[in-house]
């Protein structure tokens, strides 16, 4: 925030002459020695920052989705805000493996959050697909380059498995007309990596929950938790409502918002350390679109979306309701999941009739 100067400074000071410069603002004096900082750092260091710049660069990955989807998109209206899908993955190779996530094969959308942000960038809404909810996928390419012709009565989260990010990034604009501007994912030991690298997260239950499945075990209260302890929290199902995907998407919507809040806070300019092992952590487990796989293009985002405050974000399930041939399996409820899709796609407020879903999973609707 920018101050007015005044006639008189502390202890009667005079003003200041009108024809000397007023200072810059203190966080445009700090980048400025930021700045100085790091040109001379690299200079000492014989090129050694833009190594590290590089390196973390380099752990991106990119998803070009104009490629991979095609023209087969909906159109992007001019005051329809921004978009992101988020998806988190449940991979058991690799560094996930040792994470005590089960030995089920291959990968599939554990989490899947639209985010919508409004023009003007100042609040956000996220609204959770249930991964176990019917769809129609739509054609794609499998990940072994073959046709995957489209199929109705796909289990969502098994979109991913088959096809990859781009197919998913397709189910969702198809079944909700809503053009995603970009999308992220992350894997568990990246999830992991950034809650341990932020020193934990905090987060408050209402009950105890203990869950044998995810390891969860929390009395009722406030906790701050570790990575492995946060994994638990927004994988918990069995701890939590009628022990189905639906009630485990209130935890995890609370650890976002939780998440999201932590990271908004950290004084990362005052410590270059933590800000490279944050990025370092993330960056390696890291899967975007081609308009964000860089440091620069997610530093833009992210400073374009700096006005919007976590604790404002508001959260929402898409409406289901219990599929009548399979109860293990939910479907979208109409009309409301038409009216919020509506809401997304025209950048207008959400009804209240388009947020209650008849499926609960045992939470309070």
């Amino acid at each position: 925030m920018t101050h007015a100067l005044t006639e008189t400074g502390p202890r009667g000071s005079r003003r200041e002459p009108s024809n000397r410069r007023a200072r810059p603002p203190r966080r445009r004096r700090v980048w400025r020695w930021v700045a100085l900082s790091l040109v001379l750092l690299v200079l000492a260091a014989g090129g050694v920052g833009y190594w590290l710049y590089n390196d973390l660069n380099g752990n991106i990955k990119g998803v070009d989705l104009e490629r991979a989807i095609g023209d087969d998109r909906p159109r992007k209206l001019p005051t329809s805000g921004q978009n992101l899908l988020v998806l988190g993955s449940d991979s058991r190779s690799g560094a996930n493996a040792a994470l005590g996530t089960g030995d089920v094969s291959g990968a599939r959308s554990d989490t899947a959050l639209v985010i919508h942000v409004p023009e003007g960038r100042s609040k956000a809404v996220a609204v959770s697909i249930p991964r176990d909810t019917l769809v129609t996928r739509p054609e794609c390419m499998a990940k072994d380059g073959s046709r995957l012709p489209s199929k109705k009565r796909v289990m969502f989260n098994s979109v991913y498995a088959l096809a990859g990010p781009a197919c998913v990034v397709k189910t969702v604009e198809q079944m909700s007309g809503v053009r995603m501007d970009h999308f992220v994912e992350i894997d568990f030991a990246g999830f992991k990596g950034l809650v341990d690298a932020i020193g934990g997260v905090t987060v408050t239950v209402d009950q105890d929950i203990h869950d044998k499945s995810s390891g969860l075990d929390l009395t009722a209260g406030t906790h701050k938790l570790d990575g492995t302890q946060s994994l638990q929290f927004v994988r918990t199902r069995h701890g939590i409502g009628d022990g189905s995907d639906l009630g485990r998407i209130g935890l995890q919507q609370q650890f976002l918002i939780a998440l999201l809040s932590e990271i908004k806070q950290q004084d990362l300019l005052g410590s270059p350390t933590k800000a490279y092992k944050i990025a370092d952590r993330l960056t390696q487990s890291l899967t975007t679109d081609s308009g964000l796989a860089s440091l620069t293009k997610l530093a833009e985002f992210g400073r374009s979306m700096n006005g919007v405050d976590p604790a404002t974000m508001e959260t929402l399930m898409l409406p289901v309701r219990y599929d009548t041939q399979d109860p293990n399996r939910v479907v979208a409820a109409q009309p409301q999941a038409g009216r919020l899709w509506q809401a997304l796609r025209n950048d207008t407020a959400i009804p209240e009739s388009a947020k209650k879903s008849p499926a609960t999973g045992g939470r309070t609707p």
